[in-house]
């Protein structure tokens, strides 16, 4: 897994509360020295002296003065890649006082340690830990919960865990985020569950936001469109299979009824388009006559389906349409709608395309 989106993140919540990363920067007050493990001690003599400083005042520290001091030795660490001595230190601190009020930034910095060290898993734990154990907190107007959904939805490989996250992200933060990016995403997690009445629920929520830019998913508009439509359709022109549709369609070029073969099509999603035009173009059949195609035309068909043809997708050449484009292929395809299992795996006349197939 990659780092991006943490380390876009991470470098906001170093600055804000760690601090510079560029070296000792904190002065402090002449104290008389304190017992420090020399485990904690790193770098160079000028590092493990200011080291040692701190941890000195940090044992009388109290209130905002000790987090001021927690966070800059953490800081340290994180400058010196010292990231085991900093998963060390602040895990003894939460143990320590496991009700201080900054123990979810300090699981943020754990996780943060975590990924440096290439401990996915473990990070994910920690993330997950802080939104369901911790109250949030703002960093310079940053929600360190938003933050943490954002690196789990990354992180986990488990679809169910992936709604939950998107569900909260939704939820909690939804002027902070892409809504119609979460909700896609949301409804493909949903996918992945077997959730189907979720899913069509999410793109139902998503099509408002068509022209989003899904990472991904070139299509999502006319995949999330398309779904719904056809859940909200009543899929009564559907096939038991794919012989029968053919001898249907057949037919009706036989009898030159043009309301007939007509009846067939597909009601929602059916598409008339050039072999060259892109999948996402929406034309319709919706816009011409289909009788001025057959009134004084003898269309003719092939006996077999096409070569192409596959056992979710098949393709019937057809002529005497025209004397512009005198072929169209009938397109012909498997129903993929689990959420029906009555329709599911029936066949559609779903569409043409113009021309001879390339």
């Amino acid at each position: 897994m990659k780092k991006v989106r943490l380390l876009c993140f991470a470098p906001l919540v170093l600055a804000a509360l760690l601090g510079s990363c560029g070296g000792p920067s904190l002065a402090f007050p002449p104290s008389a020295p304190a017992p420090v493990d020399p485990y904690y001690l790193a770098g160079g003599r000028e590092n493990q002296e200011y080291l040692r400083e701190l941890f000195s005042l940090l044992a009388g520290g109290t209130g905002e003065e000790r987090f001021a001091l927690i966070r800059e030795i953490a800081n340290t660490y994180v400058r010196l890649n010292e990231y085991p001595r900093l998963i060390n230190f602040l895990s003894r601190q939460i143990k320590g006082d496991p009700e201080d009020l900054y123990n979810a930034y300090y699981l943020l910095m754990i996780a943060y340690a975590h990924i440096q060290e290439d401990a996915y898993p473990v990070a994910a734990l920690y993330f997950d830990m802080i939104i369901k154990n911790y109250p949030d907190l703002q960093i310079q107007g940053q929600s360190i919960h938003l933050a943490c959904l954002k690196e789990l939805i990354n992180l986990s490989e488990r679809s169910e865990q992936q709604v939950w996250y998107y569900r909260e992200l939704i939820s909690r933060f939804p002027d902070q985020i892409d809504l119609g990016e979460a909700y896609f995403m949301l409804a493909q997690a949903y996918e992945k569950t077997g959730d189907w009445n979720g899913a069509i629920q999410a793109y139902t929520q998503y099509l408002p936001y068509q022209g989003t830019i899904i990472p991904n998913f070139p299509r999502a508009d006319n995949y999330a469109k398309q779904l719904v439509d056809f859940n909200n359709s009543p899929k009564d022109w559907t096939f038991e299979n794919l012989t029968a549709l053919v001898e249907a369609i057949k037919a009706a070029i036989d009898s030159g009824s043009s309301y007939r073969l007509w009846a067939y099509r597909a009601k929602v999603n059916f598409f008339a388009r050039t072999w060259e035009q892109e999948e996402t173009d929406d034309s319709g059949m919706s816009e011409f006559n289909l009788s001025d195609f057959m009134r004084n035309s003898r269309i003719r068909y092939a006996e077999t389906l096409d070569a192409g043809s596959s056992a979710n997708e098949a393709y019937l050449r057809t002529w005497g349409w025209s004397q512009y484009i005198s072929t169209w292929y009938l397109y012909f395809r498997k129903i993929n709608f689990p959420l029906d299992p009555e329709i599911h795996g029936r066949w559609e006349w779903a569409g043409v395309y113009y021309g001879e197939k390339f």
